[in-house]
């Protein structure tokens, strides 16, 4: 018998079953798909010679975070690498913003748009570099960050407060137009923002815009050499090394709970996997709450308040492999790993507008990826493996364009829906449907088909706004790892502080249970601790039957 099972071998469950693998436990993973790794995989599925990631592609959060440096990955062989510039955001006349890796190159930039703005930029820069020790701290520990959230509070004090506070809950909009004279960092930050479900005009993207943008410019987006799945490899490798499982073809069905506490789960073939300590999950919260425990060990307040969880916006995805380069119409656009395809912050209110009133956008926002232009291994030279991705509607009630589509992603509203992207692609880089060699279309129930944490195509564990993030995450009174069952822990985006690839859900998750806490609502007094020997002088709990 483990002592914990963890559900799910993507980067959040294996980063809990690394954790507590170093701890001395012994750990049993179990991953319903046929290889490892959750939205963190690449294949050759596209083209033989062409590499590409399925799900994630670019990794800021991951450069970023401290539970991830700690495992210290490098040793296990993963590699970095960077495309030339960070992030470019062309417009249809040629101009273009450019994230560079240099913070005088952004500067540069976002001055041709306007004189000054660089300086602003910078000025936006240098407030972070003052918090961002704690900002990273206060991001990746459990809620509330007491001592990163003190020592944040007190650099706030010498920053300006509460105006930076003002700042940070301000729509990405706005702060854009009190920050910036032109055009180029209004987009930045705006188009930042939409990497999760955030329109201009919500409150907070403004704070989120500026995050992903700081990010950026600090850590740039950086990607594994080889492949997503080189996260996902040197995960697995580490923890095997010290002594972990992971099986893949098992797909957990039930948690088994006894007199409120997690004893064993239950597979789809009927065997059972006692955990001695606990069960981590690194599934949704939906399908935790609404699947793998029977609603009777939930509380009623639990269950109410799932009823109003908001998932983020559905995603469809197209990969390439094209026979060149993009032809881009901004020179920019090249030297950057990932590209922003929307004419102007109009272009992305009027596309998160079409999306709140369940309309597939005419022309939808598309981020763009050129893999091999940040890692030459990823397709043969002068050739570029790419991607494109845009979200649309959970609930689809009409089109915004002349198409018909219904939100039933049958093949042929695949098609239809590819093309329009392409054409989005088109208009910023005239001739690049003529360099495409192979495509593969990833729609919101193939997503979630790969992936089933991908609810409809939900790449974020759940909305990225306000009223869903901090004691709010997954519900309102939570925003830590424990859950109303004893020795049941959320490792997954659904839980504080979400999507991306970072660890640290994973990470809140295993530190709960090395802790052994108790959670209904509030946490109370802590366990003790038992070691090996104390175990081995124990009668074990085994499975109700």
């Amino acid at each position: 018998m483990p002592d914990a099972v963890v559900i799910g071998a993507g980067p959040n469950g294996l980063v809990a079953a690394n954790l507590l693998a170093d701890q001395g436990w012994s750990v049993e993973v179990l991953e319903a798909q046929d290889v490892p790794g959750g939205a963190v995989r690449h294949d050759n599925g596209v083209d033989p010679d062409f590499t590409n990631d399925l799900f994630s592609s670019f990794y800021p959060l991951a450069a970023a975070s401290p539970v991830l440096a700690g495992l210290h990955l490098e040793r296990e062989g993963l590699i970095w690498t960077h495309a030339p510039q960070v992030l470019a955001h062309p417009l249809l006349d040629g101009r273009c913003a450019v994230l560079g890796r240099s913070l005088d190159d952004t500067a540069s930039s976002l001055n041709a748009f306007a004189a000054g703005d660089g300086d602003a930029w910078r000025e936006l820069h240098a407030v972070w570099e003052r918090l961002r020790p704690d900002i990273i701290d206060a991001l990746f520990t459990p809620f509330p960050p007491v001592r990163s959230g003190a020592r944040l509070a007190m650099r706030l004090r010498t920053a300006g407060g509460l105006r930076l506070a003002r700042s940070l809950v301000l729509p990405v909009r706005r702060l854009g137009e009190e920050e910036f004279a032109g055009e180029g960092g209004r987009l930045l930050l705006a188009g930042n923002a939409l990497h999760a479900d955030l329109a201009p005009e919500t409150a907070g993207s403004g704070g989120f815009g500026w995050l992903m943008s700081m990010l950026g410019q600090t850590y740039g987006f950086p990607v594994p050499q080889g492949g997503a799945g080189a996260i996902t490899q040197a995960l697995v490798q580490r923890l095997v090394k010290r002594g972990g499982t992971v099986r893949c073809g098992e797909r957990v069905r039930q948690v088994v709970v006894r007199e409120g506490r997690a004893v064993a789960v239950r597979t789809s073939t009927g065997a059972t996997v006692s955990a001695r300590r606990a069960v981590l999950a690194d599934v949704s919260v939906s399908a935790l709450y609404g699947e793998l425990v029977d609603r009777d060990h939930l509380p009623s307040q639990v269950l109410a308040d799932m009823r109003r969880f908001q998932w983020d916006f559905a995603t469809f995805k197209v990969d390439w492999a094209l026979n060149g380069r993009v032809p881009w119409r901004s020179a920019e656009a090249g030297t950057a790993g990932t590209v922003h395809l929307a004419d102007g912050v109009d272009e992305l209110t009027r596309f998160a507008a079409q999306i709140a009133m369940g309309q597939v956008p005419d022309r939808p926002f598309a981020l763009f990826g050129q893999m091999t232009t940040a890692d030459a291994t990823r397709s043969p030279e002068g050739t570029e493996s790419a991607w494109a991705y845009t979200h649309v509607p959970q609930v689809v009630k009409g089109d915004a364009g002349d198409a018909g589509l219904t939100g039933s992603w049958d093949a042929n509203e695949q098609e239809l829906m590819a093309d329009r992207i392409e054409h989005v692609v088109e208009g910023f880089a005239p001739g690049f449907r003529s360099a495409i060699r192979a495509r593969r279309i990833l729609a919101p129930p193939t997503l979630q088909s790969l992936n089933e944490n991908l609810h409809g195509g939900a790449i974020n564990g759940g909305t990225t706004a306000m009223h869903q993030q901090l004691v709010f995450r997954p519900v309102p009174g939570a925003g830590r790892p424990e859950t109303p069952i004893k020795n049941l822990y959320i490792a997954s985006a659904g839980a504080h502080p979400g999507g991306g690839v970072h660890g640290a859900p994973g990470a809140n998750a295993a530190r709960a249970a090395l802790r052994g806490r108790l959670a209904s609502g509030l946490v109370r007094a802590p366990q003790r601790i038992l070691t090996r020997r104390d175990r081995a002088g124990q009668r074990s709990d085994g499975p109700s039957k």
